[in-house]
């Protein structure tokens, strides 16, 4: 997710409202410091933006993917 960071409590605020999802499992901040980046198993992707948008501003899903682990 993409989401604005101006200040140390606003990323506070979205990695917390981030971890706090049903079925999260890992968030950190991405590359670059305006990226949230949101591991989990059955996560709603959707929901979670949503929730973004009404607590913290705008936000917008950069992408949603399956994560496989190694051999």
């Amino acid at each position: 997710m993409k989401i604005p960071i101006n200040c140390q409590k606003c990323q506070t605020k979205a990695l917390t409202i981030a971890a706090k999802a049903n079925g999260v499992n890992f968030v950190e901040l991405g590359a670059e410091k305006d990226e949230v980046v949101v591991i989990g198993d059955g996560v709603d992707a959707a929901m979670l933006v949503r929730i973004m948008r009404k607590k913290v501003g705008y936000t917008t899903l950069v992408s949603v993917a399956e994560v496989r682990e190694g051999n």
